[in-house]
């Protein structure tokens, strides 16, 4: 069994070991010591990262009581060792996980929902909870969070007994083997868990809820904690610094600046759309009406456009339209249509033969298709001489 220290002290950053076994696993080693600062995975954590005399420390695991440490070269067996925690990481972690604490218990205890789910990624740690929660809730949660922040509690770990344990009203009540540890925010939250907490609410710093999805019947929340909060602040307020001077305008009047741009851009685009259409109809009258096929290549239609041109051109007694407008070097989106002929035969042709995907009705059919200009026209004139 590994003598686990970052559970006697969660703020211990170095500490000294021996190894006792170091076996190859792939291209890396794992090397268990006797005693370990290194959390393994668990609980929704994943492991600190750190050195054991210089060489890295890439992972933690623990198995059967055992932690192994997933390192990068060989460690003697039965030498001391020190070992380094990456501590602000591990920091990071703790201040997340603390404040996870906080938020699950005022969820739990004001509306009742339970977290069933729990993960601390790189970008932001992600509760699950079985119950939808509006965004107006979320600021209350948020803001009540932080006023347990600002109190700079004692975070409390215990080791109940069995009876104690069947007394005690607590998070997380899962089938655990052996003794159940349980962290304490006085006031806010009482759950079993494995990892290392801050020693008081005051480190976490900041808890901020950035975002919330539905999911599977309830709410996904995301949240940064600390020192990644005001990191994510930062970011932000450069960004909205950056709009305002772009927009001329005050830093919390762009959302109405940036509301009257997107208005005025759907007026242009209605415009836009109008002075396209007007084109392509007098395209179409210099084009022979009664045509059996028009294959035509375009490099400024968007949206509806081809779509619109191929109708224009049916319209005028053309048998088959095919319209392919570029999108990129040797890119094309196309559109067939006809209304005397099935044009899907046509359609699965170009595809095969141009690594195209596309579908639609017998009338008309849209897709995408990449290859020469020429030989796409080619395909499309033979396959109109041979199936038509």
């Amino acid at each position: 069994m590994t003598e686990k220290l970052f559970y006697k002290d969660s703020h211990m950053i170095t500490f000294s070991a021996v190894v006792t076994a170091c076996e190859k696993v792939g291209d890396y080693y794992e090397a268990v010591l006797d005693r370990t600062a290194f959390f393994p995975e668990g609980g929704g954590q994943y492991a600190d990262t750190g050195s054991i005399d210089g060489v890295k420390v890439l992972d933690a695991q623990e198995r059967d009581g055992v932690i192994y440490h997933k390192v990068e070269r060989e460690l003697p067996v039965g030498k001391q060792v020190e070992g380094t925690i990456d501590w602000e990481e591990r920091f990071s972690k703790m201040q997340h996980h603390s404040g996870e604490h906080i938020v699950s218990g005022l969820v739990n205890a004001i509306y009742g929902y339970d977290n069933v789910g729990f993960h601390m990624g790189k970008d932001a740690v992600t509760m699950d909870f079985n119950g939808v929660l509006s965004k107006g809730q979320l600021r209350e949660i948020e803001h009540k969070a932080n006023e347990a922040v600002v109190k700079n509690l004692d975070i409390q770990v215990l080791y109940p007994s069995k009876e104690e344990l069947a007394e005690m009203q607590y998070r997380s009540k899962i089938e655990i083997e052996g003794q159940v540890r349980i962290v304490v925010v006085p006031g806010y939250d009482t759950c079993a868990c494995c990892a290392p907490h801050v020693n008081k609410s005051g480190e976490i710093g900041l808890i901020k809820l950035i975002g919330v999805q539905n999911y599977k019947g309830g709410v996904r929340v995301s949240m940064l904690c600390g020192f990644r909060a005001i990191e994510d602040y930062e970011r932000k307020s450069e960004s909205t610094k950056s709009i305002s001077v772009m927009l001329s305008a005050k830093e919390d009047e762009i959302v109405d600046e940036v509301a009257k741009l997107k208005e005025e851009l759907a007026t242009q685009k209605g415009k836009v759309a109008e002075v396209q259409k007007t084109l392509l109809q007098y395209k179409v009258q210099t084009i022979a009406g009664g045509e059996p096929l028009v294959v035509l290549f375009e490099s400024d239609l968007s949206g509806d456009a081809p779509r619109e041109l191929v109708n224009l051109l049916l319209s005028r007694g053309t048998g088959v339209g095919a319209v392919f407008a570029e999108t990129g070097h040797h890119q094309y989106r196309y559109v067939l249509g006809s209304k005397t002929v099935d044009v899907r035969p046509m359609a699965k042709m170009l595809n095969e033969q141009f690594a195209g995907r596309g579908g639609g009705k017998p009338e008309m059919v849209q897709g995408s298709v990449s290859g020469d200009a020429d030989a796409i026209r080619e395909a499309v004139e033979l396959c109109r001489r041979e199936m038509y």
